[in-house]
């Protein structure tokens, strides 16, 4: 075998001990320990995007600032926004167990405040750093996902963890109307706590720390672009939420939050265009689908979270339900979205056909938010019901496509940045429409409210909250339902065109060839509810390696060995890699007494079948110690190339497209095949491809026999 050849795959000449491939496969039962801690911390975090929308009526009613209510949703989302373009790099510098337990740390100081607030801004400043917190557990969460679970499961749990999104998106709303009606809403704050608590204690316990090696690396962190991107986006959020209630449109503090905005953002282009590892590579507009997917995931954010944050007040003011009602009332819409989200991935996976979806989605979304404007006090449950069912629909048919479509058009040194952006432009998108739409709500009920009070000859104080507004008279609660309505009315009604442009934005998307990656991703569930992860880009190669390896399951490594041309059997095989990961990947001496320890074995036990191994050539021995031959590096390398090549025909889907990704991605596929080696290594541990002497001992670390 080549030198060059053994350099470029899974060169056995040298320790990448603190390299995270290099890590031994855990214990099932610790794997899925490490994951239950990591999917509550990611529960925490999801859960609070949603639990806060049913209590926002009562929340009003309690601390006033009516103006303010959209910036409860909107402070959060921003902060996770910023929080996860920082914590990718922070936990690559300083470990993301680390990072982890920080994150989580300040979420529960965040939560405790957030239940202790005795007005508005204490709230909103408190949520803000409830979103630092919840940026930093996705990112991490995420990551984490990728250091201790096998490369050829990932797919499956990462897959569960975005499926968690999914899952809080329904029971969220119930949550939050359910302490709000039977507790306090601030119990829906002070719930996290305790919970919050319980997830700092298990990481500490059952996350492994990141090898001394691997920590003190100098992380290129974009400060400059994400101190930029911050002052833009919030100052835009601000003028479009303070503009004609706190200030005239007109007004000095308007004009300049509008001024500002445009200067931080232009700043944020030119610091984009020197940065060694912007956040937001420029070069990625040059592409019109990621520039398309980028404004209609920036519109469908916008649509979802707007909704979620005043279809509870319309819920709770306008019809009189209860905040734990409002939550089940709109079920039906996030029904739909999950319906229509998993639906069409597994239709594109199949066909790869993705420009109808959203197009139709985009129309139906527009139909469903007039619909929700014609919505009034008389309007049926069932009308209610359909409407939302349709806005859901229409969501879910635009959600999950925009990030695959990407995926299948930017280069593969690119993936993570790409991914990101989609991802990252609807949670921008979320933010600005939980606060345009505030300020219509705000500016509405401000020109109507008071003519209804005057008819209705109640005071103010009287209908700040939805359990005021129906406890009225029957002749004094129809003018101020009324005017609750109008102003719902005109939020959902002035979305319409939001929807309609991003319509004609969905008609611009063109249709392209879709990778095989991509197309085996598509039909999960976890890319339709896309985490704000921020992965690099070879971690987001790796996760779809790691999709294709779990549908492939262990039909890969059948192929790979027999590709690989290898004559061993498979317990010398076993052998050899065993010695091979630990002499030469984890740098660590091998002999049979410390394989015997290992697998908990009687000293002696597997001489016989070393000394058979050695007899063999592929092995010698130096006293104690086992190393690979000439002969056995061979047999190693040849394997590892296999993967690599394997890898390299699974992401190009024809000859022209390897010529282009070999050079750039080769590097990238030999790490992924060194990790694979040693998980495949551990496969082969606890079957009949090991000595019938270890069986027994290994039977419970997982795997089945690849033969």
């Amino acid at each position: 075998m080549a030198a060059g050849a053994r350099a470029s795959t899974a060169d056995p000449a040298g320790p990448v001990a603190g390299e995270d491939e290099s890590r031994p496969v855990l214990p099932r039962a610790q794997i899925n320990l490490i994951f239950g801690t990591i999917m509550l911390g990611m529960l925490l975090a999801a859960l609070d995007q949603t639990i806060v929308s049913t209590a926002l009526p009562t929340i009003v009613g309690d601390l006033g600032g009516a103006g303010h209510m959209s910036w409860v949703v909107t402070s959060y989302l921003l902060a996770e926004t910023i929080a996860t373009v920082l914590s990718g790099k922070f936990g690559d510098q300083f470990g993301r167990k680390r990072v982890f337990q920080l994150s989580v740390v300040v979420f529960i100081v965040g939560s405790f405040f957030c239940g202790l607030a005795h007005n508005m801004t204490v709230l909103i400043v408190a949520r803000s750093v409830q979103g630092l917190g919840a940026g930093g557990i996705t990112v991490t969460a995420t990551a984490l996902i990728g250091d201790v679970i096998p490369l050829r499961e990932r797919g499956r749990y990462q897959g569960a963890l975005g499926a968690v999104f999914g899952v809080t998106t329904v029971i969220g709303p119930l949550l939050g109307g359910l302490f709000t009606d039977h507790l306090s809403w601030r119990w829906a704050f002070y719930v996290n706590v305790p919970l919050a608590i319980v997830v700092v204690a298990l990481a500490a316990r059952t996350i492994p720390g990141r090898a001394a090696a691997a920590l003190g690396r100098r992380a290129r962190v974009d400060y400059l672009g994400v101190l930029f991107v911050a002052l833009g986006a919030s100052g835009l959020t601000l003028a479009t939420s303070w503009g004609g209630t706190q200030y005239p449109w007109g007004s000095v503090t308007i004009i300049g939050l509008f001024a500002g905005s445009v200067v931080a953002l232009a700043a944020f282009v030119v610091v984009e265009s020197r940065a060694a590892e912007p956040i937001l590579p420029l070069r990625l507009f040059r592409s019109r689908v990621f520039s398309t997917a980028s404004v209609l995931s920036f519109i469908v954010g916008f649509a979802m979270f707007g909704s979620l944050t005043f279809l509870p007040s319309y819920l709770q003011y306008v019809t009189g339900a209860s905040a734990t009602m409002s939550g089940v009332r709109t079920l039906p819409m996030v029904l739909g979205l999950l319906a229509t989200a998993v639906g069409s991935g597994q239709v594109v996976g199949t066909t790869g056909r993705y420009r109808p979806f959203p197009i139709v989605g985009m129309a139906v979304t527009a139909v469903a938010l007039w619909l929700l404007s014609r919505m009034d006090e008389h309007t049926s449950i069932l009308v209610q019901s359909l409407s939302m069912l349709l806005l859901g629909a229409g969501i879910g048919l635009v959600m999950q496509i925009l990030t695959i479509v990407v995926q299948s058009t930017v280069d593969y040194h690119d993936l993570g940045a790409a991914t990101s952006g989609v991802t990252f432009f609807r949670s921008l998108g979320g933010s600005f429409g939980a606060s345009i739409m505030g300020a219509v709500y705000t500016n509405t009920l401000a020109d109507v409210l008071p003519g209804a009070l005057a008819r209705a000859k109640v005071s103010p104080s009287a209908v700040t909250n939805p359990t005021g507004v129906h406890s009225l008279p029957a002749a004094a609660r129809a003018p101020v339902i009324d005017a609750y309505a109008q102003s719902v009315h005109t939020v959902f009604l002035w979305a319409v065109p939001v929807a309609v442009v991003g319509l004609l934005v969905a008609l611009a998307l063109p249709q392209v060839a879709l990778r095989g990656t991509a197309r085996a991703t598509v039909r999960g569930t976890g890319e339709g509810f896309a985490m704000p992860a921020n992965r690099t880009s070879d971690a987001e190669l790796e996760t779809r390696v790691a999709t294709l390896l779990r549908q492939r399951d262990r039909a890969a490594s059948r192929e790979v060995i027999a590709r690989s041309g290898v004559t061993v059997d498979l317990p010398t095989l076993w052998a050899l890699l065993g010695v091979h990961l630990r002499d030469r990947l984890l740098d660590q001496p091998t002999s049979p007494a410390t394989i015997e320890d290992n697998h908990r074995l009687p000293h002696g036990v597997l001489r016989s079948f070393y000394d058979e191994v050695i007899a063999g050539g592929h092995l010698a021995r130096d006293g104690e110690r086992l190393y690979l031959t000439d002969r056995g590096h061979t047999v190693v390398t040849a394997l590892g190339d296999a993967w690599t090549e394997w890898l390299l025909e699974q992401l190009a889907d024809d000859e022209a497209d390897r010529a282009q990704l070999d050079p750039r991605i080769r590097p990238v596929l030999a790490r992924i095949s060194r990790r694979l080696l040693l998980e495949q290594q551990s496969d082969l541990t606890p079957t009949t491809a090991a000595p019938a002497s270890l069986t027994p001992a290994g039977s419970g670390d997982g795997g089945s026999d690849p033969s």
